[in-house]
């Protein structure tokens, strides 16, 4: 990938040199957290984002470059190889455009066009394109062309022949391609009707029974809406050219040099119709599609972002309690490390019984933390077990949260859930899940397929492959930035680390379960399949608390060990004496060791880590607190002024969680009083905020709340 540097460099307003370096650094197989943390002085202190376009793009040239070898090499054996085609074909810079210079001599099926130049017609189509025969000389030659054995009957097939093989000539034209193209693109509209006897059904598509909007200005989110209610047989969607415009520029270029006006303009007529618009739609359907899915992809990967880093609770004693009326509400007791205690089981209608139960277990296991999943029932249960503990001293309360319980039954019935609770059965797995989320919501939201979360916007929609690679670089992402202790972490989580992978991820741990903990981070070395080069990419972003060597428990990575060992001597103290010591931290001058290998950045970093070794780059917890008199839609009046917590955020604005079941939605224009481009400029999912009720649809369970508090005069 290294020759595409100064292409990518130009496209992405880099410094060519900065591009080659993370090339080569991404061909020797490091690793991009590793690289943007390790590597700042090679990348010009790149960050992940960056590093990632550049990776993109170079993938996209590769496969670029090998398409258009496939198609010189298909043209060249066919014999139409000609200096100008190779030039144009070897100057294309997108895959659409190699497609559309290839496409007069792409294989194809029997069109009406090849039937023609089977019938001997092709001559005299020769003679309509070139444009220098008018329509009666045309139609004397025709005659000549009769031939009934060959299946020509009369002047009109002749002629309809030739015209259906300028038709297709023209349609395989780029030039005329690209125009109806952009001409579709920019001044073409998306409409959608509702689908035959759809028309007064009550749905969630009924926002676009007689829609209509330009498909340069359509959002990617209605795209995907759109497409699931065709795909759904609701609606019926078509785009719409400004066919008028188009014909007319076709005509400028085909019909407008030929004295032979009255056949082109049937040929251009037909080529358009029935060969380029529909083909041009299915394009810029595409287009539109693919684009919806990576903004869809975009907001997902930001969103599930802010739900990894999401302020964990900490180590701390915790009761999960999975909600539900009919089979009761599980509960499970879980140690300050996640391990399991006890596990017990509640209903609602017995309400004292179900009140004793969860003091009892509070009580016995010193519990500091109680998780509610917010589905079915949860505020019931919130209500119950806050009035449970409510008897008992302040000093032994614990904190009651309602926390996101999305993608914990995924996580029940999962072989990882299997692994680690083989004793339990899916339900209680549940409240487990529900109870380690709190303390640590990256470290358990890990072990659930990264779509199942239910923070995207139409995640379901888009490509699986795509969607499933950016998640899992959101993933690692997440954790290599947090960071992760080596002797307490599943294999999941290990499994997201930079260069670790799931299969060296569960050697750690079944190293670490036949012969204790880790005592540093070299002991790694010693896990069967992690060899240098993985160590290397990996080192950094595992901590050894209390480990063998002072900085084992820092970001600080083993290959300048050295180095800050002679910042200590330097000082006059030993390393462990360094570390955390923000007076004598403080003192070192940072220019003193820069190096031919290790420039400022480093350096910064590394004084940074020292002040706070191994410090969490998550805020700090805080429970959100829901109004008591609210629980369900039907509680919720207009001008009401509620606390809630964003539970995913979309191109059209936010949900937020009230407590009532059903996320609000605060629509883009309704996040501040300014204009909002991007919603996560406002928010982020996660966010405790305050908001308005403006609007209550009880039948379609819609609510619309505002962020703008002041209610409009």
């Amino acid at each position: 990938m290294l020759e595409y540097a100064v292409t990518i460099a130009r496209e992405l307003a880099l410094d060519p040199r900065r591009v080659e370096a993370v090339l080569k650094l991404l061909v020797e197989g490091n690793t991009i957290p590793f690289i943007a943390r390790y590597r700042k002085e090679a990348t010009g202190e790149l960050d992940e984002v960056q590093i990632r376009d550049i990776r993109d793009r170079g993938e996209y040239l590769t496969e670029l470059d090998a398409r258009r070898s496939v198609i010189l090499t298909s043209i060249e054996e066919q014999g139409k190889l000609t200096p100008g085609l190779r030039g144009k074909i070897e100057a294309a810079s997108t895959k659409g455009e190699l497609e559309d210079l290839y496409r007069p001599y792409r294989p194809r099926r029997r069109t009406r066009a090849t039937i023609a130049v089977e019938r001997g017609l092709e001559p005299l189509a020769d003679l309509l394109g070139g444009g220098s025969v008018t329509d009666a000389e045309l139609a004397r030659l025709a005659a000549t062309y009769i031939n009934l054995e060959r299946g020509v009957a009369s002047v009109e097939e002749a002629l309809s022949g030739a015209r259906d093989i300028v038709a297709e000539r023209i349609a395989d034209d780029p030039g005329t391609r690209s125009v109806v193209r952009a001409l579709t693109r920019e001044k073409g509209t998306l409409e959608s009707k509702a689908a035959r006897g759809k028309e007064g059904e009550t749905s969630k598509f009924q926002d676009y029974y007689s829609f209509s909007e330009p498909v340069r200005n359509i959002p990617g989110h209605r795209v995907l809406a759109i497409r699931r209610g065709e795909a759904e047989e609701f609606l019926t969607v078509r785009v719409n050219a400004p066919e008028v415009e188009v014909l007319d520029r076709m005509r400028s270029r085909w019909v407008a040099p030929s004295v032979a006006r009255e056949q082109m303009e049937l040929v251009v007529s037909d080529a358009y119709r029935r060969l380029i618009s529909p083909s041009v739609e299915v394009e810029v359907r595409t287009g539109m599609k693919e684009a919806a899915d990576e903004e869809a992809i975009r907001v997902f990967g930001r969103n599930l972002e802010s739900l990894l880093l999401a302020p964990p609770a900490g180590g701390r004693r915790a009761l999960g309690v999975d909600p539900g009326y009919r089979t009761g509400c599980k509960l499970a007791a879980v140690s300050a490390t996640g391990g399991v205690l006890e596990t017990g089981l509640m209903y609602l209608h017995q309400e004292d019984r179900a009140m004793a139960e969860v003091r009892r277990l509070v009580e016995k296991h010193q519990t500091e933390l109680i998780a509610i999943g917010n589905g079915t029932a949860s505020r019931e249960t919130e209500k119950l077990v806050r009035e449970a503990v409510s008897a008992l001293p302040g000093d032994r309360r614990p904190v009651v949260v309602v926390v996101s319980e999305a993608g914990a039954s995924v996580y029940s019935a999962s072989d990882i859930a299997r692994e680690e609770l083989p004793d339990l059965d899916l339900t209680h797995r549940s409240a487990v899940s529900i109870a380690r989320r709190l303390q640590d919501p990256l470290a358990e939201l890990v072990k659930v397929e990264p779509r199942s979360i239910g923070v995207g916007q139409y995640q379901h929609d888009v490509p699986s492959t795509r969607l499933g690679r950016r998640l899992d670089e959101t993933v690692e992402s997440c954790v290599n930035r947090v960071g992760v202790e080596v002797n307490t972490a599943s294999a999941a989580l290990l499994g997201y680390v930079a260069g670790i992978g799931p299969s060296v991820a569960r050697r750690i741990v079944e190293h670490r379960d036949r012969g204790g903990r880790f005592a540093s981070r070299r002991e790694l070395m010693g896990v069967p399949g992690l060899g240098a080069k993985t160590f290397q990419q990996a080192a950094g972003f595992l901590r050894v608390r209390d480990g063998e060597h002072p900085l084992d428990g820092s970001a600080v990575h083993p290959e300048r060990y050295a180095l800050v060992e002679r910042m200590a001597t330097d000082a006059g103290v030993p390393v462990e004496s360094l570390v955390g010591n923000e007076g004598v931290v403080r003192g070192i001058k940072p220019d003193r060791y820069v190096s031919g290998e290790v420039g400022l950045p480093t350096i910064h970093d590394i004084l940074d880590e020292l002040r706070k070794p191994g410090r969490d780059p998550r805020k700090s917890f805080e429970a959100p607190v829901f109004r008591e008199d609210v629980r369900e839609i039907s509680d919720l009046k207009e001008g009401m002024i509620l606390q809630g917590t964003v539970t995913n955020v979309a191109a059209f604005g936010a949900f937020v969680d009230v407590g009532v079941h059903q996320d609000g939605l605060v629509h883009v224009s309704q996040l501040a009083d300014r204009f909002v481009r991007d919603p996560n400029d406002v928010v982020r999912v996660g966010d405790r905020v305050t908001v308005r009720v403006a609007g209550v649809d009880e039948e379609r369970r819609r609510i619309s709340l505002s962020m703008r508090l002041r209610t409009p005069v």
